[in-house]
C-alpha cells in the first residue's frame, strides 16, 4: 500500500466516524431510539494494543535490557510491521496480497528474535502477533495459524523462562488469534445485514409507491379523460342545444360518482386498521398519559369487519380516558364465545354519564359509535362502572356485521352517491378510513344534515 492509499484510507475512516457521530447527535435530539452499532473498526481500533509492549520499552530506557541499540531497532520494526499490517487488513485486496503476508511472516521472525533474545515481557509480542494475524487471517486457515503461533509461543517461553510462562503465553496468543478475527467477522456480518435489511425496506417503500401510484393511474387516468372529453361536449353544445349539454353533464356526475366509489374501495386497503393494532396504540397512549395499561384477550379470531368496529370503540374509548378520566389503570378485554364477541373498557377514573342502546346521553363520539355497532347487529353501552370509573362495552356478531343500512332508522343513509332527490344509486362499500373531525369514522356519525357528506 502507497503511501497516498494509506493517506486515503486513513481520511475514509475519518469522515466514517464524523458521520457517525452526526447521525447519533441528530436521533438523539429527535428523540430516537439509536441502535447504530457504530462506526466501522478500522486500523486505529487495534493501535492501542500496542500499550502491551510498554513493559519492553520501559525495560529499554531502565537499562536493564542488553543490547538496548539492538531491542530498540527490534521494537521500532514490529511495531512499524504491526501498523502496516493492521492497517491493510481493512482493504479486502491488500489484506489478501502477498506484501501483507510477508510482513506477517517477517513479524514472526522478529518476535521471536526479541522473545528468545530477551524473554520477560518480550513475550507479550506473541498475543499481538496473534491479534496481527487476527485481523488477516479468514476461514479454515484461522484455527490453523492461532494453534501454530500458540505453539510457537509457548515453545519460546520453555527456551526462555519455563513452563507455567508458556501455558500463559500459548492461550494468550491463541485467544487474540481468534478473538479478534471472530469480533472482526461479526461487525461485518452485522453492517452487511444492516445494510441489507436498509435496502429491502427501501425497496419495499418504492415498490408500495408503485403500486399506489399504478392503481391511482388505472382508477383516474381513464375516468378524468372521460370527464375532459364530456365536459368540451357540453361547452361546446350549451349555445345551442341546451338539453343534449345537460344530458353531457349527468354523465359527468355519474362518472365522477363511480370513480369516488372506485377510489374509497381502493384507499380503504391501504387505510383500514385492525384489531391488534389500535390495542398496540393504546397501549402506547395510555403509558405516555400515566395510565397503567392491562390488556387481555381471548376466543376465537374475529373476522376481519369485527375487528376494525372494535378496533375504532378501543381508539374512542381510549381516547375518552385520557383526556377526560383522569384514570391511573385502565383494563381492555376482549372476549369471544363463538357466536359474540364483546369488548370491555374500563378505567377508574372520575366516571360520568352514561348511554346504551336506545337512550342516554353520550358524546358525539360514543352515539355514533353506537350507531355504528347497532348497524352492525351489535350493542354499546357506556356508563360508570360497579366499581367507580367509566365502562365501555361493546358487543358484535363474532362471524362479522350484518349487512344493514347505515342509517340510525333503518334507511339508507344519504351519501355522496345518492342523486340530489336522495335517492341512492348505488351501494357504498363500508369504509372504516374514512374519519370525521373528532377522529371518528364518516359512517360512526349520526346521518341526515349533520353528517359529513362527500358531495361534490
Amino acid at each position: 500500500m502507497s503511501g497516498t492509499d494509506r493517506v486515503r484510507c486513513w481520511y475514509e475512516g475519518r469522515g466514517e466516524r464524523a458521520r457517525y457521530r452526526e447521525r447519533v447527535r441528530a436521533g438523539r435530539r429527535a428523540g430516537e431510539e439509536q441502535d447504530d452499532v457504530g462506526p466501522a473498526p478500522s486500523g486505529f481500533t487495534l493501535l492501542p494494543w500496542l500499550l502491551m509492549g510498554m513493559g519492553s520499552f520501559s525495560n529499554l530506557f531502565q537499562g536493564e535490557t542488553p543490547n538496548p541499540w539492538v531491542g530498540g531497532l527490534g521494537l521500532l520494526a514490529f511495531n512499524s510491521l504491526y501498523i502496516y499490517v493492521v492497517f491493510r487488513a481493512f482493504d479486502p485486496r491488500a489484506r489478501t496480497a502477498a506484501s501483507t503476508r510477508g510482513a506477517l511472516v517477517l513479524m514472526g521472525a522478529v518476535t521471536c528474535g526479541l522473545a528468545l533474545g530477551y524473554g520477560g515481557n518480550w513475550l507479550n509480542f506473541f498475543p499481538l502477533l496473534g491479534l496481527a494475524v487476527g485481523t488477516v487471517a479468514r476461514g479454515r486457515w484461522l484455527g490453523r495459524a492461532g494453534v501454530a503461533l500458540a505453539l510457537l509461543g509457548g515453545a519460546t517461553a520453555v527456551v526462555r523462562e519455563d513452563w507455567k510462562d508458556a501455558v500463559s503465553v500459548a492461550y494468550g496468543t491463541l485467544l487474540s488469534t481468534l478473538v479478534t478475527a471472530a469480533i472482526l467477522s461479526l461487525s461485518q456480518a452485522v453492517r452487511e445485514l444492516r445494510a441489507a435489511r436498509e435496502e429491502l425496506a427501501r425497496r419495499a417503500v418504492e415498490e408500495e409507491r408503485l403500486r399506489f401510484s399504478r392503481d391511482l393511474h388505472d382508477l383516474l387516468g381513464h375516468t378524468l379523460s372521460v370527464v375532459v372529453v364530456k365536459a368540451e361536449a357540453a361547452r361546446r353544445l350549451a349555445p345551442r342545444d341546451l338539453d343534449a349539454a345537460l344530458a353531457q353533464v349527468t354523465d359527468i356526475e355519474a362518472v365522477g360518482r363511480q370513480a369516488l366509489t372506485e377510489i374509497r374501495e381502493a384507499v380503504t386497503g391501504y387505510r383500514e386498521g385492525s384489531l391488534p393494532a389500535e390495542l398496540d396504540r393504546a397501549r402506547s397512549a395510555l403509558r405516555a398519559a400515566d395510565v397503567e395499561p392491562v390488556l387481555s384477550q381471548s376466543g376465537p379470531p374475529l373476522a376481519p369487519q369485527t375487528a376494525a368496529l372494535l378496533g375504532w370503540v378501543v381508539r374512542e374509548a381510549v381516547t375518552n380516558v385520557v383526556r377526560h378520566s383522569g384514570a391511573r389503570r385502565c383494563e381492555i378485554a376482549v372476549a369471544g364465545d363463538g357466536d359474540r364477541v364483546r369488548l370491555t373498557v374500563t378505567d377508574d377514573g372520575r366516571g360520568g354519564g352514561g348511554c346504551a342502546d336506545g337512550g342516554g346521553p353520550c358524546g358525539t363520539g360514543l352515539t355514533g359509535l353506537r350507531e355504528r355497532l347497532a348497524a352492525a347487529g351489535g350493542s354499546l353501552t357506556a356508563g360508570p362502572g360497579a366499581h367507580g370509573g367509566f365502562t365501555v362495552t361493546a358487543e358484535l356478531p363474532a362471524d362479522g356485521p350484518a349487512m344493514v343500512p347505515h342509517g340510525p332508522s333503518g334507511t339508507p343513509s344519504r351519501t355522496a352517491l345518492d342523486d340530489p332527490s336522495g335517492t341512492p344509486s348505488r351501494p357504498v362499500p363500508h369504509d372504516p378510513s374514512r374519519t370525521d373531525s373528532g377522529g371518528l369514522p364518516a359512517a360512526a356519525a349520526p346521518a341526515g344534515p349533520s353528517g359529513p357528506t362527500l358531495s361534490p
